[in-house]
């Protein structure tokens, strides 16, 4: 309970790079591990010893003497954790010294190297490419990146925008307004290749895609036949090198699909990934790193002329477990990591002895949420969900009830420490679009009984849930295993359910085989998952559209999938897909607002979403970087080609 309170006591504290006082803990660094000692004794550990065991037999035999057998086994033990982590760094050049290395963690191997194609978060594409223009995560407004400039008609029908001079891919090809043209037209355009942004650049009610024309060898235009609001936003996508992928395009594999589907795939050597952003993947070690270095030929120069990037080497470690993550922060070996709730009040502690900062943004971007599949189809003559439940989930009242046992309070206390608030919204809560008038799901278990009970549900002398024919009541929920967080929060809702009398099996499975589940296989029952967030509301189009290809709670077969027969679609859903492409036409902001809020009411009374925990964006990092300007849409280093590292 103290922990609840002391985080309560933070949520209305600044939210802008907050330091909290140094209170006691474990000093972390680099260089090395201070074992706190209540006799006095000061044990240092350093980073990278040749001699580990003669380091352990050292603090073996003091602590033996001071302290007993138990406590110098405990040493022992703690030692070859820290050592264990920082035994993974990878290794160095000589030239690349520790004061030009920058070493974060991602919880699993990517799924490709192809921008275009990817479908999770986080990637690697944030370092290596760029597009046409940025949305600055602190100021939220849309800045140049390889456009220099741009120019919007008075009728918001044409954009024209003029590329910087001198641009080149990492191979030193110069990047031009043709492979601007190649990217939209004949990548993200194409309907033959599955992409996740498509959707978000549709337009008007015959879902239009816009035309894009070379004007000269630096100007592009951008042409819609109707305003579109989110346009220039929509500009923002990495442009692809054409001089490398146009074969790929026209090219078919044996099923007659285009062989770029299958290009850059984590088994491609990285020096043929050619890039235009601050960095280039320079080695791929499967289940272990990705190393980045600086893209020779990338275009930005400090205000001395200094080429950019400062930072000379990116080492992102594959660590598959955010406690494991957490350790090796804690022994130095990693420069930043998320704050997690269960350890915010541990690292607050350590904050100032550590060097490190723990910065806050705010409440966090993005979505966390359960979801039922709805999907009435059949493949290949078997129905992609058992008939009995998926009469359940398609029933409103069943979700409802089932949004109404889940206890979100008890989630924020015990799993969150009082870091977030209910989530509501498919629209993140910094967003200006974001509609404050919406009620949520309050816990109401009795609420929730009545509601069953109206959908004609049951409880026998067990007090177990079972529809009108005798059926059980009992779904799989999945989620990805490593995310201690997402897993507790399964648990939970595993007991919350129980309690009405439901039995859930909740298994975590590897992040790529659930991705595989929810866009191909389609073999799933309820999933727990979060979906990153932004400002502009369409960005989720695709999630909303009913062909969009996040539209997971009835997603319809991708691009060379086989068909599904008999997939039906709600009224509801037809309802909010056509409200958003109705906001994406308007150009005035307070209309724009109350469609957007529509569409939130509308999946709160249908829930196919049922949305959990919004938490504070919370993130710790070194104190030996200069330049952070951290911020919930962006984090720590979404600048990071202007980051410096002290001496």
């Amino acid at each position: 309970m103290q922990d609840v309170e002391a985080s309560a006591d933070y949520l209305a504290r600044p939210k802008r790079q907050f330091r909290f006082p140094y209170d006691s803990g474990l000093l972390t660094g680099r260089d090395g591990v201070q074992l706190p000692d209540d006799r006095g004794y000061r044990v240092v550990v350093a980073a990278r010893l040749r001699d580990a065991g003669s380091l352990l037999r050292m603090i073996a035999m003091r602590f033996l003497v001071s302290h007993g057998r138990a406590i110098a086994l405990a040493v022992i033990v703690y030692c070859c954790l820290v050592l264990n982590a920082c035994a993974s760094l990878p290794p160095t050049d000589a030239a690349t010294t520790i004061n030009s290395q920058v070493v974060e963690s991602v919880l699993s191997d990517p799924k490709t190297f192809n921008a275009v194609l990817s479908e999770e978060s986080p990637n690697i594409f944030g370092l290596t490419y760029e597009g046409l223009v940025q949305e600055n995560p602190i100021t939220a407004e849309v800045e140049p990146r390889l456009a220099e400039s741009w120019e919007i008609a008075d009728d918001q029908l044409n954009i024209i925008f003029t590329l910087r001079e001198g641009l080149r891919w990492s191979d030193g090809a110069p990047l031009t307004v043709d492979d601007v043209v190649f990217s939209y037209n004949q990548l993200y355009f194409n309907e033959e290749i599955p992409t996740n942004v498509r959707d978000s650049l549709r337009v008007g009610q015959s879902k239009i895609l816009p035309t894009v024309t070379k004007l000269d060898e630096r100007r592009v235009q951008f042409s819609v036949p109707e305003p579109f609001a989110p346009f220039l936003r929509a500009t923002s996508l990495s442009i692809l090198p054409e001089h490398i992928l146009a074969d790929t395009v026209t090219a078919r594999d044996e099923d007659g699909d285009p062989l770029f589907i299958s290009t850059w795939g984590i088994d491609t050597p990285p020096e043929e990934i050619i890039v235009n952003g601050p960095y280039r993947l320079q080695r791929y070690e499967t289940t272990q790193r990705l190393v980045f270095e600086p893209n020779p030929y990338y275009w930005r120069r400090d205000d001395q002329g200094q080429p950019l990037p400062y930072i000379q080497q990116i080492v992102w470690e594959i660590v598959e477990s955010t406690d494991t993550a957490l350790l090796q922060f804690r022994s130095g070996s990693l420069d930043r990591v998320a704050v997690s709730p269960e350890f915010f009040s541990l690292l607050k502690r350590e904050e100032e002895r550590g060097q490190f900062e723990i910065y806050n943004g705010g409440p966090a971007y993005g979505t966390s949420f359960i979801s039922f599949n709805l999907n009435t189809g059949r493949r290949d003559g078997k129905p992609l969900v058992d008939p009995v439940k998926s009469r359940w989930f398609n029933d409103v009242r069943f979700r409802q009830a089932i949004a109404t046992s889940i206890d979100r309070q008890r989630m924020i206390n015990n799993i969150f420490r009082g870091l977030g608030q209910p989530q509501n919204s498919p629209i993140s809560v910094q967003s200006p679009y974001y509609y404050e008038g919406l009620k949520g799901y309050d816990y109401d278990p009795e609420r929730a009984r009545e509601l069953f009970l109206e959908a004609g549900f049951r409880y026998n002398d067990r007090d177990e849930l079972e529809d009108a024919d005798g059926n059980r009541v009992r779904f799989a929920l999945i989620t990805n295993a490593g995310n201690k967080i997402r897993e507790a929060m399964g648990t939970q809702i595993q007991q919350d359910l129980r309690k009405l009398g439901i039995q859930v099996d909740f298994t975590p499975i590897a992040f790529n085989v659930l991705v595989d589940r929810l866009t191909n296989s389609l073999d799933w029952e309820c999933f727990l998952l979060g979906l990153t967030g932004g400002n502009e509301p369409n960005g989720g189009a695709n999630i909303w559209f009913t062909d969009g290809n996040l539209h997971m709670f009835n997603q319809e077969p991708q691009p060379g999938r086989e068909p599904i027969i008999g997939r039906t679609i709600a009224d509801w859903e037809e309802e909010i897909a056509n409200l958003y492409i109705q906001a994406a036409r308007e150009l005035d902001e307070e209309k724009r607002k109350a469609i957007y809020a529509e569409t939130q009411r509308l999946a709160e009374e249908y829930v196919p979403f049922i949305y959990l925990v919004n938490p504070l964006s919370l993130g710790a990092v070194r104190d030996r970087f200069q330049g952070i300007e951290y911020s919930a849409l962006g984090g720590a280093f979404w600048n990071i080609e202007s980051l410096k590292l002290q001496e």
